[in-house]
């Protein structure tokens, strides 16, 4: 039996192989000549291009998660409701276990309408030569140096990518792992660190570096209004459930909307709000793997390891709630990362995160696909391939007859 199951993995290895290299094959190009193809529009009506360009790059990310529901690989969601962020300049935080990681949050947010075309993506150097690398490069996500020799050449090279990229397009999320590295590899160095200067030591995260997000906070949370305060403690498991959580439902339901200092304003109003080129949100996410065995890229293309959920818990700080001053932050920001810490050894434990009773968090819930959705763009994708193959050797014959 065993040496029949063997055989079943095996082959289903090889199939899913072949399939995600054709996947490629018949998506990357093609996205690559209709961004060709629509390339005037970014000079004479870049918002169309744009436009165009975010409903492309969903398309791709949507082929990505497809590689991962096909495989059994599904996702849960709990914690912090964030539909309140995801029209709002939010910076995303998440732990770095795998190389599957960023394909665990494409599927998670590729069911969100609107969000992916407006994501954008901050990543190591090296990403940029893989497959994927020149969608990214189209679709403006930055590709952050690595290694101290360079680390402050990439933080003023985010600086500038800040304000020529993601402020002019007017991107909202912004997805950052601020560990640096996957855990498997920062661990010792973290613990090592950590010993060193008297932090805490972690098993299931290590210390977050602050080069990137410090230059995030300084280009993006300068201009906020102090108006608001925050009122509550910071205690993930204490009473700020229902301060945070009454604020966000309040917000979310409320028909008006609100500034980030908590103006009403007029929808009508052709005034430019002060702080729309701000932060408005931080949107910490844990990622837990089942058993603590991370999902890795190979899982995700090979599908040789059996279906599982992966569990991702949400925690959602208005601006205001976080602290503005340098020192201030780096301890908010490590308090985040030991509350994971806690949250993950309860859930590698029980299987189960920690979770408060309160109206103003979601329950453990099922992140669904569209089955016929995920067809009807390979079937777009093949037939653009197709056409694209036969207008390309028209040319070539014509050029050579």
């Amino acid at each position: 039996m065993n040496i029949f199951r063997s055989i079943y993995i095996f082959l289903k290895a090889l199939l899913r192989l072949a399939f995600v290299i054709v996947n490629n094959i018949y998506c990357i190009p093609t996205y690559c000549i209709w961004m060709l193809l629509i390339l005037p529009l970014k000079k004479y009506h870049p918002a169309l291009y744009w436009r165009i360009e975010g409903f492309f790059f969903h398309w791709l990310l949507s082929m990505v998660t497809l590689w991962s529901w096909s495989a059994g690989y599904h996702i849960v969601e709990m914690g912090d409701d964030i539909r309140h962020c995801l029209e709002d300049r939010t910076l995303v935080l998440v732990n770095h276990q795998s190389t599957g990681d960023v394909p665990m949050m494409m599927a998670t947010l590729n069911p969100k309408p609107k969000v992916l075309p407006s994501v954008m993506w901050i990543m190591d150097y090296v990403f940029k030569f893989t497959n994927f690398g020149i969608v990214s490069v189209v679709h403006e996500d930055h590709f952050i140096l690595s290694g101290k020799s360079q680390r402050d050449q990439g933080i003023l090279l985010l600086r500038k990518h800040l304000r020529e990229s993601y402020l002019p397009l007017k991107r909202k999320l912004m997805v950052l792992f601020p560990e640096g590295g996957f855990l498997r590899k920062r661990k010792e160095t973290s613990q090592r660190y950590a010993i060193k200067n008297n932090l805490p030591h972690l098993e299931h995260v290590t210390i977050p570096r602050m080069g990137a997000i410090r230059a995030i906070m300084d280009e993006l949370a300068t201009h906020k209004e102090e108006s608001e305060q925050p009122t509550a403690n910071n205690n993930k498991f204490g009473s700020d459930f229902e301060y945070r959580g009454a604020k966000l439902a309040k917000r979310y339901h409320d028909p008006l909307s609100f500034s980030d200092t908590g103006c009403i304003k007029d929808p009508n109003s052709p005034m430019k709000d002060p702080n729309e080129d701000v932060l408005s949100w931080i949107l910490d996410i844990t990622i837990g793997y089942p058993g603590g065995r991370p999902i890795d890229l190979s899982h995700i293309i090979f599908g040789h390891r059996d279906p599982c959920q992966t569990f991702l818990y949400y925690r959602l700080y208005h601006l205001s709630e976080v602290p503005k001053e340098e020192e201030a932050f780096s301890k908010w920001l490590l308090d985040r990362w030991v509350e994971k810490e806690t949250m993950l050894e309860q859930f590698y434990t029980s299987g189960e995160f920690p979770q408060k009773s309160s109206a103003y968090l979601i329950p453990p819930r099922p992140v669904t696909q569209n089955n016929l959705r995920f067809l009807l763009l390979h079937l777009f994708f093949m037939l653009s391939s197709y056409v694209h193959y036969i207008i390309i050797s028209f040319i070539i014959s014509k050029i050579n007859g």
